[in-house]
């Protein structure tokens, strides 16, 4: 007999479908913006998606052809969502650039993604105009601001206004339709080493990524809820809230350049904000300034936290001091980003609460559009028995096939088969148990082997976090003559806070084996990060690399 073929519509899944059904279905939905010019901006998504076309209109004017790339240096607000759906929605390639990186990488990401035009705060003004002789693919320089806030003189040779160019087009456009596997954004990752690789994403692949991003085993972003991303934009397109968020018609609060615990605890409760998303780091400093204060919050209810791991200790901060659930996540720039997310199943409500707790700690499973699996290293799959540890792989519809350049199929593939399936290698090391709960023990490249037996550096550092004195830490390998490597702590301590490396070490004692405790305990006034949030280890292996560690 013949196969039949589905007789239902054809509608290809494409960003631009996102904004348009907000528009018709949640018009009049607030986005609220604080921008960088210090007011408080409101609008709505009718309004903004308007915008939009105005946008794609404006990026025409300038010649600026399909598929070409346009370049973004913004936080979030409202003019950069506006580009989102502009630039991506008319078939060209929405860059976001983060940048709080070196300005050699960013000068190298604009050159190797060949950015036609690129689109900037007035914060970063001063990067461009330094940045600007280096990356020739730049045609035009557009500042995301109005005309009273322009400079009185630049460098940059032909400066553009971005109010001026959106108020030149009148909005009569009508969205294209092209093949949803037609590229949409372009995110590089944060090169902790070597130069980064770009990650190209489809329309296909975000749709579906906001798709199974609303779901109520993972984020749950629903029409009632209020959300502020506080994850910037430029990474990772801020975990795919700026799709999900129109979706679903949720009212969107961005905090702009201003992520300080005061200022986001008073956006939060002056905006009656439900749900966010963010890395811990931004979660050090709004608990710091609400426990300084005695503040509390009044709406807000769930909080997704990714990034990097989040220390227990501030997990039980969160849920127990200020009344949030907790939504540990694991993601990637590889993966949209959204990986596993620790929601509970329904087996497990007859646990106690520690047992939940622990469980809730772990990254999470997965939902359906990814599947992981641990091999070791001969690629071999490892058991899900929640004690063997292994190299994480991934695949799924919204994880990478290559990066922006590479051969499909090449030499240069970063994919792994096992068992005639191609998977992506994270480079994380981690666990899963019987019922498909993943953990990252550790980076394959942070992980510290000492005497040939590993040691996880997440363990040490979530230990250490739970010591009331201390505010933030990492853990290092550190050159030993015998052992080859040994674990070093490094802390940060509460304001006020003195404790002894020996009084640190002594809080170990009984959590892990005895040769896994840290041989030493350096206190310094800051952590380094990456621009993303996550404690950029490489620069610490590089300074205390070859710290003396007592009786060596």
């Amino acid at each position: 007999m013949p196969i039949l073929s589905g007789q239902m519509m054809q509608m290809p899944l494409s960003i631009s479908s996102l904004l348009r059904h907000a528009a018709r279905h949640a018009g009049d939905v607030e986005v609220v913006s604080r921008r960088v010019e210090g007011d408080l901006h409101r609008t709505t998504y009718v309004e903004v998606e308007r915008r939009a076309r105005q946008v794609a209109q404006a990026l025409a004017r300038l010649g600026c052809a399909l598929g070409e790339r346009v370049g973004t240096l913004a936080w979030n607000g409202h003019r950069h969502l506006e580009l989102f759906y502009g630039i991506s929605g008319s078939g060209r390639v929405c860059h976001t650039i983060n940048p709080r990186l070196h300005a050699e990488q960013i000068a190298w990401i604009i050159n190797h993604a060949q950015d036609r035009v690129l689109c900037f705060d007035l914060t970063f003004l001063p990067l461009v105009e330094q940045l600007a002789p280096q990356i020739p693919s730049v045609a035009h320089w557009v500042l995301m601001t109005d005309r009273g806030h322009m400079p009185a003189s630049s460098s940059l040779e032909s400066l553009l206004c971005y109010e001026e160019l959106l108020a030149a087009e009148d909005g009569h456009w009508a969205w294209p339709e092209f093949d949803e596997n037609t590229a949409s954004g372009l995110c590089y990752t944060s090169g902790t080493t070597g130069m980064p690789k770009g990650v190209l994403y489809s329309h296909r692949s975000t749709v579906l990524h906001a798709l199974g991003q609303v779901s109520v085993d993972a984020m749950g972003i629903g029409s009632r809820d209020v959300v502020l991303p506080v994850t910037p934009m430029f990474h990772v397109n801020a975990w795919g809230v700026p799709f999900a968020a129109p979706m679903v018609g949720a009212k969107l609060v961005f905090p702009g350049p201003r992520l300080d615990g005061a200022s986001l605890h008073e956006l939060m409760e002056s905006e009656r904000v439900t749900f966010t998303a963010g890395v811990p780091t931004v979660w050090l400093g709004l608990i710091t300034h609400m426990k300084k204060l005695g503040l509390s919050f009044s709406t807000l209810r769930r909080t997704v936290i990714g990034g990097a791991a989040c220390p227990p200790a501030m997990m039980r901060t969160l849920e127990d001091d200020f009344g949030l659930e907790v939504i540990h996540a694991w993601g990637m720039t590889e993966t949209s980003p959204l990986g596993t997310l620790a929601h509970l199943k329904a087996k497990h409500a007859s646990l106690d609460a520690e047992a939940r707790r622990l469980l809730q700690q772990k990254q999470g499973k997965v939902i359906y559009g990814v599947d992981l699996t641990i091999v070791d290293a001969n690629d071999q799959p490892l058991p899900w028995d929640g004690r063997t540890a292994g190299q994480l792989l991934v695949r799924g519809h919204w994880v990478v096939d290559r990066y922006l350049g590479a051969a499909k199929n090449g030499s240069d593939s970063p994919h792994v088969d096992v068992a005639g399936e191609r998977w992506f290698p994270t480079g994380d090391v981690a666990t899963i148990d019987a019922d498909g709960y993943m953990q990252i023990t550790d980076r394959s490249k942070d992980v510290i082997k000492s005497g040939g037996e590993w040691i996880s550096s997440i363990v040490l550092e979530n230990i250490a976090m739970a010591h009331p004195a201390v505010h933030e830490a990492a853990a290092i390998a550190c050159h030993h003559p015998k052992w080859d490597e040994r674990p070093l702590l490094i802390v940060v301590c509460k304001p006020g806070a003195e404790p002894s490396a020996q009084e640190l070490l002594r809080f170990f004692d009984g959590k892990v084996a005895a040769w896994q405790v840290p041989d030493d305990v350096v206190f310094v006034d800051e952590l380094p990060h990456t621009a993303t949030g996550k404690l950029l280890k490489m620069a610490l292996r590089d300074t205390y690399r070859d710290h003396r560690l007592p009786g060596v």
